[in-house]
């Protein structure tokens, strides 16, 4: 497969006049890496639902009714490793990170779910700004194999493809402006909300800072005051829109 079909789009897509003719050119990279369905979305805000915000998608017959109906949104393991990724992924290296998490039967059930649809495996390209995550790409169907030139590309592809939309809706100012921060935290604070950010558990805090689970939940519960959280997944997330961690 040849890279200079990634490297066309990025020329092209800066003359595109629409999200249409965006569209056509992205379609016509993914079709020659056979890469059947992809979306592209905003990171969300912690109460909206993220199939609201995806700005662009091709997606199996009745997939986004299931996701919705099974409210797979809320465990997907992909969308959940976005909080602590800064680099592109396969969809399956994010299950096993999360082998721990009580909810892992239902991610597994979910993963299940979309390889009968035809989602077997793919790629996941966060797309990051100065307050932190912004959205991002995600391509996949049948197993392909990507050189790391190819993902390296197919990177820059997403980032070009997702800025681009951004500027013909006129949003893109408004999405790369640093939000003001206003939250003061301590040093123990910021330290334990990025530990948060990584998915760490309160024991796992409390071995690393060498301190109680009793005091962790305390810095915990303080954070979720001064952020005004409704829990810690909700946290992280309202962090991240503040850039108080990436």
């Amino acid at each position: 497969m040849s890279v200079n079909h990634l490297i066309q789009f990025m020329a092209v897509a800066q003359g595109c006049r629409n999200r249409e003719e965006l569209l056509l050119e992205l379609e016509k990279i993914l079709d020659v890496y056979r890469f059947d369905y992809y979306g592209i979305v905003r990171n969300p805000k912690p109460d909206q639902n993220p199939l609201s915000l995806v700005l662009a998608g091709r997606w199996p017959d009745k997939w986004p009714q299931v996701y919705v109906t099974k409210k797979f949104v809320l465990i997907d393991p992909a969308v959940r490793y976005l909080a602590q990724a800064h680099r592109p992924f396969r969809w399956s290296e994010a299950l096993p990170a999360f082998k721990d998490d009580p909810h892992f039967k239902r991610m597994q059930r979910m993963m299940t779910d979309a390889y009968k649809f035809g989602l077997e495996e793919g790629y996941i390209f966060p797309i990051l700004g100065r307050g932190g995550l912004l959205g991002n790409m995600t391509m996949g169907g049948r197993p392909v194999e990507l050189s790391p030139i190819e993902i390296m590309l197919f990177d820059s592809v997403a980032k070009c493809a997702f800025w681009r939309m951004m500027e013909l809706s006129g949003e893109a100012d408004i999405l790369s402006s640093v939000p003001k921060v206003d939250v003061r935290l301590t040093r123990r604070e910021l330290e334990i909300l990025n530990y948060l950010g990584e998915g760490m558990t309160s024991h796992e805090m409390s071995k690393l800072l060498e301190i109680s689970n009793h005091t962790v939940d305390w810095y915990v519960n303080e954070l979720q005051d001064k952020l005004t959280a409704k829990n810690r997944q909700h946290m992280v997330a309202l962090a991240m829109r503040l850039g108080l961690i990436h």
